[in-house]
């Protein structure tokens, strides 16, 4: 296609302070598998076709903005990890004293609930609702 510009899937790009602590966070709570290190700066884990970039202080991708605010972790945008078992989940991630930001929520599409990483960015972990069958 002439003149359009071909996108493909990248990553999501979480602000970190410490990035051998995300990195440890990601593949031993969530598994995700290291991907790339970037010296002490940057890292980047993926699971299944999900990437994150693990942007920790002096790496390109956490530099001020040009009206000089920082990039900081945080915020309400978050990445989605599917279970099949939720409950089983937040177990898990309580034995491991993972942070959680809410308790679970139900709604039409499943079941959520929210954690952080180390530096408070956060995770969803969803399981979706039952689909039922029609009888023919």
């Amino acid at each position: 296609m002439s003149g359009h510009i071909a996108y493909r899937t990248g990553a999501v790009r979480y602000q970190v302070t410490d990035v051998d602590r995300a990195v440890d966070f990601y593949t031993q709570h969530l598994g995700f598998d290291a991907a790339h290190r970037g010296g002490p700066a940057f890292a980047s884990v993926v699971n299944g076709n999900l990437t994150v970039f693990l942007s920790g202080p002096g790496s390109s991708g956490a530099r001020q903005l040009p009206d000089g605010s920082p990039q900081t972790p945080g915020g309400f945008n978050r990445i989605v990890l599917e279970v099949d078992d939720l409950d089983a989940a937040i177990t898990e991630l309580r034995r491991a004293d993972v942070a959680f930001r809410n308790a679970v929520q139900m709604g039409p599409g499943g079941r959520q609930i929210q954690i952080t990483d180390p530096d408070g960015n956060p995770i969803e972990i969803f399981e979706a609702a039952a689909v039922k069958q029609s009888a023919d």
